[in-house]
């Protein structure tokens, strides 16, 4: 099956299937079978819409021939969808993991905090806030901070403990 318009001038604007051997699309992914640049063999990319980058690239089963590719189908379509979606899903973690930081401390009086640290990155400049919360998820505390802030249970207890002031 191909293009389901027959004018193809319009086939790049519509968010239409395409089910062709080495090109598949369900209008959000599209798997692309391309040659593969290192060796005699070939490779699949899966590219999500609007992105410019393929969020998975990967190596692709010669057909009968030993020549050419094996065909798109759609076994092999959502079984591609579910593995770039989750390698998308893995890098979105990543990301907030590394902007996303928490240390629970004691501080000198006694009182148990989660101090936490959270980046905004900007093209212009991140920005970086530190809260800390209680026992019950009450925030107690906010303050600016910046972005090469190393939370640790060390720096956090210093912050409690020196009034949680804004950190320069």
């Amino acid at each position: 099956m191909t293009h389901p318009t027959s004018d193809s001038s319009d086939t790049h604007d519509t968010p239409d299937t395409i089910q062709e051997p080495r090109c598949w699309s369900d209008g959000r992914w599209t798997a692309q079978v391309i040659k593969n640049e290192d060796d005699d063999g070939w490779a699949v990319s899966m590219t999500l819409k609007g992105e410019s980058e393929p969020a998975l690239v990967g190596p692709w089963t010669m057909g009968r021939d030993k020549k050419n590719p094996k065909p798109l189908d759609v076994s092999a379509f959502h079984t591609l969808v579910k593995t770039a979606s989750e390698v998308l899903r893995r890098h979105e973690q990543q990301l907030h993991a590394q902007l996303n930081k928490s240390v629970h401390i004691t501080t000198a009086d006694g009182q148990r905090l989660r101090v936490a640290l959270a980046i905004v990155p900007d093209e212009e400049g991140a920005t970086a806030t530190l809260s800390a919360q209680d026992e019950l998820g009450e925030e107690v505390a906010r303050a600016s901070a910046p972005p090469t802030f190393k939370l640790t249970p060390a720096s956090a207890a210093a912050w409690a403990d020196g009034g949680f002031q804004r950190v320069r």
